[in-house]
């Protein structure tokens, strides 16, 4: 009993003293770089690299005897990408790692809505603080240059002040949750094709006026806690490590103070990724991983080839120290910040972000005779034709791949929201990819048809005969050669024989939609074919919901362009002046951006004789009205310039009131500038003077009574009431004497000139 006891006064004493010992770094109350600073200190050498580097496919090491954890990171664009095994691609098994799909950014660029840009950052970042991620690899702010850019459905279009605006509240969303988001790639990553080994050239006007604003905005702006670097070159040094945009630009220029992160096998270099911005390295293809060693992470560029060469006395720590600060105020941030939210996963409220998201984002190209919306009091049967009416669009595309909880379809959206009211027919029309799968996700659907073209061709042409709406949705998909990382499309027109299928369809029915889904711009020679032609995107789980509510007129399209659609491939300045290859290229090789600034929009409005498909920024909606030629309420102008908008009775009376005013002005409205200064002697009688004065910023000095207090006063002289009328009657005989004084000179000069005379 007596033991018991004294372990309980021990403890009663112990635990205010290990309060009074907490170390810097995990008291919160501290600065942040307070705490940074002393969990610096007490590191080791061997510490501080291992932080530097990945341990697995998406996780960094953190420092266990310190109580500093392990930094987790995701794909995450669009919605958060299924965990993979531990040094493996494929996926881990989980159970609980399905996810919402939102729109891609291309939708929310077309929003032109920061609301709904928030509202994404938010409801994504919370399903990545579920899932206990400290860094959300997303959003994707580079420029729309080519329409054959297989990434493009990843960023936010062609116009940087757009881009700019729309990803830093994304980012502030994101980061309200306790997670970083990592803004990339940056930058100059314009298309996929050789992407690891395309030297960009450009100058330095359309650097800094095109392709860096988005992502400075980010930083300032947006708060951005990490960057990715991109796997090109520029100036000769890979993005990922570069002087000139990581060193001198982005910490030198912006003063960014997060973490420079590379892309998977963007590293190539330990000298370059020492000294040239890089802090953490994921991802690297190295000789230990190819050879299957027992810790491939060890012989990554920042690991033990960083560590051997301090060691050897080869380079210093000033670099090393940088990185881990920067590393250090990331994981407080994020993993180590005791108010951080715990976040939610496939929610009501993101399925429901999602939906309006994609509702705003989806864009009303053309609607000749008001074929939509659909009248549902007439239609009695809309046929749905086309592979991407049924296709799930979540699943391939690269890192954007998800694992989805569901996808509502277009073909079921419509059907839903027209049950009991119509009869919903489906055509295939044409096979596009039937594949399935990518890492190990599977979507489960079977897409096999062996059917001819003219087979499909004809089914759907019988159907739309006697349809009273037709609703085709084709386009793009994330396949290779389409919407897709690593690879590039061959042209600018639809595959799988598309333009065949609509011009039949154009032929056989009047009342033709043509639902367009990509994160590109397409050509179109059935144009002026079709009535009706709607720009969709990868909508994610909500997609068919957010497309029917459109096509039925239950939401009013408000979607605008986010880059050009040209006629052709040709009227593309990239392709026309700037240089593209398609050849991939195991070599180096300059590409040269010789359209400098003339990007999207900005070629297009110094063209006198070729117009674009569809401009940036166009997009339509369903609300007539009607303008005319403009007219003047009054027909007489003023001496400087402005119309009387009043009745003509309350001109005449204002006037007349102006010049009753200026009788008593004098000479005050002689006057070429306003006075330095107001100078009141006495406060009461000049209310409506120092209120003027005010308004207009001008200084008041008065004479005032020390008992009242005068705030309006700028420069009070306190005084009494006998010095107010001791100074009233000194300044009245200084004044009389400045009169006559001046009647005097005016007398003079009289008397001189008619001397003169």
């Amino acid at each position: 009993m007596k033991k018991v006891l004294f372990g309980l006064v021990l403890a009663a004493v112990a635990l205010p003293l290990s309060a009074q010992q907490k170390p810097v770094y995990l008291d919160a109350s501290k600065p942040i770089e307070e705490r940074v600073e002393d969990a610096l200190s007490r590191l080791t050498l061997e510490e501080k690299v291992k932080l530097t580097h990945a341990q697995s496919k998406f996780s960094s090491a953190g420092v266990p005897r310190l109580g500093i954890p392990d930094v987790w990171t995701d794909d995450g664009p669009h919605g958060i990408r299924p965990d993979v095994l531990w040094d493996e691609w494929e996926q881990a098994g989980c159970t609980n790692d399905s996810c919402v799909a939102f729109p891609a950014l291309t939708c929310l660029a077309a929003t032109w809505n920061p609301e709904m840009s928030l509202l994404y950052g938010q409801s994504i970042g919370e399903e990545a603080r579920y899932r206990n991620k400290s860094v959300l690899l997303g959003p994707g702010v580079n420029i729309y240059r080519t329409p054959l850019n297989g990434r493009n459905f990843e960023y936010m279009g062609e116009d940087p002040y757009l881009a700019g605006k729309m990803v830093s509240p994304y980012i502030r969303g994101v980061q309200q949750n306790g997670v970083a988001a990592c803004v990339k790639h940056f930058a100059l990553n314009n298309h996929e094709v050789n992407r690891h080994t395309t030297n960009v050239i450009v100058d330095d006007r359309a650097l800094y006026e095109i392709y860096l604003p988005a992502f400075k905005m980010a930083v300032q702006e947006g708060g951005a806690w990490s960057i990715m670097g991109a796997y090109n070159l520029y100036k000769g040094q890979h993005l990922c490590h570069n002087q000139y945009t990581l060193n001198d630009i982005l910490k030198g220029e912006w003063g960014f103070d997060g973490v420079v992160i590379s892309d998977w096998g963007g590293t190539h270099d330990t000298w370059q990724a020492i000294t040239n911005g890089l802090d953490m390295e994921f991802g690297s293809w190295t000789n230990g991983l190819s050879n299957g060693a027992s810790n491939a992470y060890d012989n990554y560029y920042l690991a033990n080839p960083y560590l051997n060469l301090i060691r050897e006395g080869k380079v210093g720590t000033t670099e090393l120290d940088d990185k881990v600060r920067r590393i250090l105020r990331l994981i407080f941030r994020t993993v180590m910040n005791p108010d951080r939210p715990w976040g939610s996963m496939l929610s009501p409220e993101h399925y429901e972000a999602a939906r309006r998201i994609g509702e705003e984002g989806i864009v009303l190209l053309q609607n000749k005779g008001n074929v939509l919306p659909i009248d549902l009091n007439r239609a009695k049967k809309i046929l749905v034709v086309g592979e991407n009416a049924i296709k799930m669009m979540t699943v391939g595309g690269g890192s954007s791949s998800l694992k989805v909880q569901r996808e509502l379809s277009p073909l079921d959206g419509i059907k839903q929201r027209v049950a009991g009211k119509a009869e919903v027919v489906y055509a295939r029309g044409y096979v596009g990819d039937a594949s399935g799968e990518y890492n190990g996700v599977v979507t489960g659907q079977n897409l096999k048809d062996d059917r001819t073209p003219e087979e499909l061709i004809a089914e759907a042409v019988k159907e739309a005969r006697d349809a009273d709406y037709v609703i085709f949705i084709g386009g793009l998909n994330k396949s290779n050669g389409q919407d897709c990382e690593d690879s590039d499309r061959k042209g600018l027109g639809l595959s799988y024989g598309q333009d065949a299928v609509i011009s039949a369809l154009a032929e056989a029915n009047k009342n033709l939609i043509v639902v367009n889904i990509s994160g590109n711009a397409i050509a179109m020679p059935w144009v002026n074919e079709v009535p009706a032609i709607v720009q969709d995107w990868y909508l994610g789980s909500e997609a068919g919901s957010s497309l029917a509510a459109i096509l039925m007129g239950d939401v009013n399209p408000s979607g605008k362009l986010p880059f050009t659609f040209p006629v052709k491939l040709e009227d593309c300045p990239a392709h026309s002046l700037g240089e593209y290859t398609g050849k991939r290229s195991k070599d180096i090789i300059d590409i040269k951006y010789n359209e400098s600034i003339f990007v999207g929009y900005r070629w297009a409005d110094k063209q006198k004789k070729v117009k674009p498909l569809f401009p940036f920024g166009h997009g339509l909606s369903y609300t007539t009205f009607e303008y005319g030629k403009p007219t003047a309420d009054s027909k007489t102008m003023q001496a400087d310039g402005t119309f009387d908008m009043l009745p003509k009775k309350e001109v005449i009376k204002h006037l007349g009131e102006i010049e009753k005013l200026e009788k008593y002005l004098g000479g005050v409205k002689e006057m070429k500038k306003l006075p330095g200064a107001l100078f009141i002697v006495d406060t009461r009688k000049e209310r409506n003077a120092i209120a003027e004065a005010h308004r207009l910023g001008i200084p008041v000095v008065a004479i005032a009574d020390t008992n009242c207090d005068p705030d309006e006063i700028d420069y009070p002289i306190p005084g009494n009431d006998d010095a107010i009328r001791a100074i009233k009657l000194i300044s009245s005989v200084m004044a009389n004497a400045m009169i006559e004084g001046k009647q005097g000179e005016e007398t003079e000069e009289k008397a001189e000139g008619e001397a003169q005379a």
